[in-house]
């Protein structure tokens, strides 16, 4: 096999940077992930992906790659190849990913929203695999979405990323950093799980998030969902309420889009069993207008996978034509 039969995938978020060399088969060579320490400058933190790209050439034994693709962290101007997100890379407006990464591994680059690219990952090696019409949501710091149609990414106007996490659920409901109230990220997002079990922890004295909430530890997702499986009702009902709003939130995406497949991924959803029969019981309330039972629920399947390997089909079916 030539050295040009493989591609570089690459899936960068707030915290990590990972990536993977992949062949056209998605059959990974080898794999590699660091901190992306995005607050210590735009300059270091490309010569990170630089570092990280080699580190995975050398494991794999190659000296030449066909592409790269790129999965970012959004909002991104994938046209130019620019990543355009303070919010969870300080710092890293406009800047220019693209051009310096082309010109050191002298390889073409495509760069997609990570949600987008996860889809595409999952669509092609994982949940998705075989269906047409297939939905990736992701559940953790934020509620992201994509939707992979004949094996391709959905692209809205002007090759825009649709946002399903930020459709509104209840006006009167919290704040979003989006500028709406209720939106599904602001209720059932891993910060918003967390948020409403501090803010009704005081009625709930007998609960075991009580019990760490006065011991002065901050209460995260986490605790909610573990508490939950340890039978607390508290928690439980957080969980509950978060599952119906996902449910409804889903509802409406089977509404728009009609797919066959919905996948649930993202940190919030390693407990996807915990949150699966809420969902559930929404759907199959709502088996009126469009057929909701029809349409098949699970959970993602490739993990921390999932983003790298959507990246590398997306440069593959880029080289392609």
């Amino acid at each position: 096999m030539s050295q040009t039969e493989f591609v570089v995938g690459i899936d960068l978020g707030g915290s990590n940077i990972r990536a993977a060399v992949v062949s056209q088969q998605g059959e990974i060579k080898a794999w590699a992930q660091a901190p992306i320490e995005a607050a210590r400058g735009v300059e270091q933190g490309i010569q990170r992906i630089q570092n990280l790209i080699r580190q995975v050439m050398e494991q794999a034994g190659i000296r030449q790659i066909a592409g790269i693709g790129f999965g970012s962290t959004g909002p991104i101007d994938r046209k130019r190849g620019l990543i355009q997100n303070p919010y969870t890379l300080p710092g890293w407006e406009n800047v220019d990913i693209r051009t310096p990464l082309s010109r050191a591994f002298d390889a073409p680059l495509i760069m997609e929203n990570d949600a987008d690219a996860a889809a595409l990952g999952e669509a092609w090696l994982g949940s998705g695999k075989g269906t047409s019409r297939f939905a990736l949501v992701t559940v953790g710091t934020g509620v992201g979405s994509a939707f992979i149609l004949g094996g391709q990414i959905y692209r809205g106007m002007d090759g825009e990323h649709p946002e399903a996490g930020h459709q509104i659920l209840d006006p009167n409901g919290p704040p979003c950093y989006c500028g709406a109230h209720g939106c599904l990220e602001s209720l059932a997002s891993g910060p918003a799980i967390a948020e409403s079990a501090r803010r009704l922890i005081q009625q709930y004295p007998n609960s075991s998030l009580a019990g760490l909430h006065q011991s002065g530890q901050i209460i995260e997702a986490t605790h909610v969902t573990e508490a939950a499986r340890q039978g607390d009702e508290f928690a439980q009902k957080i969980i509950r309420e978060a599952g119906c709003y996902l449910g409804l939130g889903l509802v409406n995406l089977i509404l728009f889009y009609l797919p066959e497949c919905i996948a649930l991924g993202g940190g919030v959803m390693k407990n996807y069993d915990l949150f699966f029969p809420h969902i559930q019981q929404v759907l199959r309330q709502h088996d009126v207008v469009v057929p909701t039972r029809r349409v098949r629920l699970v959970p993602a399947s490739l993990g921390n996978k999932a983003g790298v390997l959507g990246a590398a089909r997306a440069i593959w079916l880029e080289l392609k034509g």
